[in-house]
């Protein structure tokens, strides 16, 4: 008898902890709608992966999850890195000091990122990870 206590018990916490965790886990989407590559992102410290260029989409970090229940006021951070998405004027490597000028040039159209977004209303949706959607003049949206 006291083994079948024990047992529905530990049943009983185990469902009591599986409950609180996030709903189902998915993948970090991006969608670039911007003329700028995005050579890496994440959000709430979670990778995306992939660079993405302009106008494309990528992402494909794992896993990420939101609560299961939406709450008002929900954000997430997304941090990012801007380039340059163009191989243009690109010397080579045969000399080198071409070359290093060329890596500095494309270094100065690096940029670093961040923003507290809001996550909208998911309520009776489906939810299975996160798409961050990079805008003109450095804004993002999230959509679950």
């Amino acid at each position: 008898m006291k083994k079948q206590q024990l047992r529905l018990t530990v049943l009983c916490l185990l469902l009591a902890v599986c409950s609180q965790f996030p709903a189902q886990a998915g993948v970090i989407i991006a969608i670039n709608h911007t003329k700028w590559a995005i050579n890496r992102f994440s959000v709430d410290d979670t990778p995306g992966i992939d660079i993405i260029g302009p106008y494309q989409g990528g992402g494909g970090g794992c896993c990420y999850s939101v609560p299961a229940k939406w709450k008002p006021g929900m954000t997430v951070r997304v941090d990012w890195e801007t380039g340059e998405a163009s191989m243009k004027g690109f010397p080579g490597y045969a000399d080198y000091e071409k070359y290093l000028a060329w890596v500095k040039k494309m270094d100065a159209y690096t940029r670093q990122h961040s923003q507290v977004v809001p996550v909208p209303d998911y309520t009776g949706q489906r939810t299975c990870g996160i798409t961050v959607h990079f805008l003109p003049c450095d804004q993002v949206k999230v959509t679950t």
